[in-house]
Parts: C-alpha cells; structure tokens; sequence
C-alpha cells in the first residue's frame, strides 16, 4: 500500500482520537464554570466525570460484542455519527440532567471507538506500519492532555463552557466526513472463539490481577485529586486563571517527558521507574496542599511531578500486560482500560464526597492515601512475582 492511500486514514483516526479524548477530559478544566452554569455545587458537576467514565468502563466489552459482526467503517461511522449528535445535545442542554443525558450519549460512543481505532488502524497501513499506526493514535489522545484540554479551558472562560463543547462537535463532524469520503471499507472482523479460553486464562494470571488491582485503585486516588485540581488551585490556591490554565497545560506536557524516559530507561531500570511512578504519585499528592501554601509556582512544578509519574505509571503496566500475552493482547487490554475508567469514574466520584464535605483542601491527602495503599501492595505483592521485561 503506497503511503497516500493509508496516511490520510491514519490522520483521520488520529483526529477523532484527540476529539474523543478531549471531549472526555474537558470537564475537568470546565467544572466550575459548569457547576456555576447550572447552580450546583463542584461535587454534583463532578459526577459528570464519574458517570461517563464509568459508561466507558462498564459499556465497552458488551457494545463491543453486540457490533462485533459490523464492518469497521460503518460502524465508525455510526460511533462518531453519536458522538457528534451527543455535542448538540450537549451545547443545547437546559439543565444538568438534560446535560448528564448528553453526556452519557457521549461515553457510549467513546466506549466503542477505542474497542475498534487501534484495530482499524492496524488494518489500514502495511505490516511494517503497525507501530506507526498505534504510536499515532496513542499521540492522538495524548495531545488531548496536553493541548485539548487547556485550549478547551480558554475557549470555555471566554466564550463559555458550551463553546468548548460546540467546536468539538464541529470537529466530529469534519472527521465524520473524513470517513465517509475517504476511509477505506475494511474487512469483516474475524471472529476468535479462543476468546473464551483467553478469558480463563487472564483469571489463572497472578501477575495480570495485580495489575488490575494495582491499577483500579492508584487510578482511583489519582483521579480523586486531579477531578478536583482546578477548583482546588482556584479556591484553595487562589490562582488566577491564566496560571491554572498554564499549569494543567504543564500537566499535560510532563506526559512527553514521561514518555520519553520510557523508551530509553524503561528496560534497564523497570523496576526503579515503576516503583517510582508508584510511590511518586501519592507523594505529590501529598504535598499539593503544603506547596499551595507556599507558591503557584511550586503547584506548576509539583503538577509537572505528578503528570510524568502517572504517564510512567501507565505506560508500564500496559507495556507489562502487551509482554504477558505477546500473541494477542486485546482482551487483556480491554480489561485494563474498562479498570482504568472505572478508576477514574471511582477517584471524581470520592473527590466528590471529600468536596461536598468542605474538605476540598485536603483531596490530595486523601487521594494521595488511596495510591499508597497500591504502591505499598505493587512492591509487596506485584514486584517479588514480576520479571523484567523490555518494553514493547
């Protein structure tokens, strides 16, 4: 296949990947824009976060299965056809219920574009193009942390939050036609029955459960902080909001940073790096309410801590799982990012109770706890029966 032909479907995909990801974190640099919107409190806005994600988590192996005899294209083409009617509903919701609905339309598309986006990019390109095609996706949804959501945070204090939302719609649309227009029609999706097996398999797997055990609950005390980071740096802090949108941009860019160390360290120091990342985490979280006392810029370089540990963190263990089941690691993959959602969805919906509680103040504390319960379990537990692996 010459590189004209796949190179622009590829670019398609990567597009509606920065889209979904955004769209998903946007929230969370919006949340008190959308809670004063509405008249509640960041709590109750906050559990927009908790429900989609936990649609995502929840949703993702069923949608998956019901559509698993759909054509690629097609069913791509219906996913984003609801994502971007979910944005108009989204801009042109009247109440937080109406906007919860929406939202919920939303998830359920983000469930099913991430279960086939790596499979259809694969299936695009040459053999030889494989990795290029998931590393762009993957830079796809990373530029959602590092750009989306600080420009959607812009637009949204100047234009409003709906805004934000409005001009993600329209992006949807422009990839909508993309795929129409110009993304191939993609074989069947063969059916696998060994599945089942696999899926035994993945119960009989010690190293495998740690992961996931490890990973629902170190997301869960990461998001029970980082829900609420915006609010927290604006009313605890008392940042103005250039700075904060300046910071979770810092957030974000600590993500290449940790990507970086990765791919040049990882196989030669695996075990330091995860029990850094591990450890690391509930140490900045620690420390978000000492440093907010001191300096906004401290809270900058403290985030910028925090951004490259959990983007260590999750690169490792999906390189650990991709090594554990090199022949096909999907399922197992699959698993882990509905663990992952339901983590996230746990962390804003526990950050939520803390805020509610007039304890927005102390959310790194209590979120910092919550990781390092994981942390002490990934070195007692995960680390005597793991062996190095060379990262993927």
């Amino acid at each position: 296949m010459s590189k004209e032909k796949f190179w622009l479907p590829l670019c398609i995909l990567t597009v509606a990947g920065f889209t979904f990801n955004t769209s998903e974190l946007i929230p969370i640099g919006l949340l008190s824009d959308i809670a004063g919107s509405f008249g509640v409190s960041e709590a109750r806005a906050g559990l927009l976060i908790t429900v989609y994600a936990w649609v995502v988590a929840l949703m993702s192996l069923p949608l998956m299965l019901l559509f698993a005899r759909m054509e690629f294209r097609k069913l791509m083409i219906g996913v984003v056809s609801v994502f971007f009617l979910s944005h108009v509903a989204t801009v042109m919701s009247t109440g937080y219920y109406s906007l919860m609905g929406a939202r919920i339309g939303v998830a359920l598309a983000h469930s099913l574009f991430w279960s086939i986006a790596p499979a259809m990019g694969v299936a695009v390109v040459p053999k030889e193009k494989r990795a290029t095609a998931l590393s762009a996706l993957v830079a796809g949804g990373g530029i959602a942390l590092i750009a989306g959501l600080p420009l959607g945070r812009v637009l949204g204090i100047i234009a409003g939050w709906r805004m934000s939302f409005a001009v993600l719609g329209a992006l949807s649309g422009l990839v909508l036609i993309g795929l129409w227009l110009k993304f191939p029609t993609l074989p069947k999706p063969e059916t696998n029955e060994s599945r089942r097996d696999m899926l035994m398999g993945l119960v009989k797997c010690p190293q495998l459960i740690c992961i996931y055990l490890i990973t629902a609950v170190i997301v869960t005390g990461h998001y029970t902080g980082y829900s609420y980071v915006e609010p927290f740096m604006l009313k605890v802090a008392g940042m103005p909001e250039g700075a904060v949108t300046l910071t979770l941009t810092l957030f974000g860019v600590a993500g290449l940073g940790g990507s970086y160390l990765m791919s040049r360290y990882f196989y030669r120091y695996s075990r330091v790096l995860i029990l850094s990342a591990c450890f690391g985490l509930p140490a900045m979280m620690a420390l978000l309410l000492p440093v907010a006392r001191v300096s906004p810029v401290l809270i900058a370089m403290l985030c910028v801590g925090w951004g490259l540990c959990m983007t260590v963190y999750n690169i490792a263990f999906q390189n650990e799982i991709v090594t554990l089941f090199p022949r096909d690691s999907s399922v197992p993959m699959s698993f882990y990012s509905g663990i992952f959602n339901l983590g996230i969805g746990a962390g804003a919906f526990v950050g939520g109770i803390v805020t509610d509680h007039g304890l927005m103040a102390e959310i790194g504390y209590i979120g910092g706890a919550i990781s390092l319960a994981a942390a002490i379990y990934c070195l007692l537990r995960y680390m005597p029966i793991r062996k190095p692996r060379e990262i993927v």
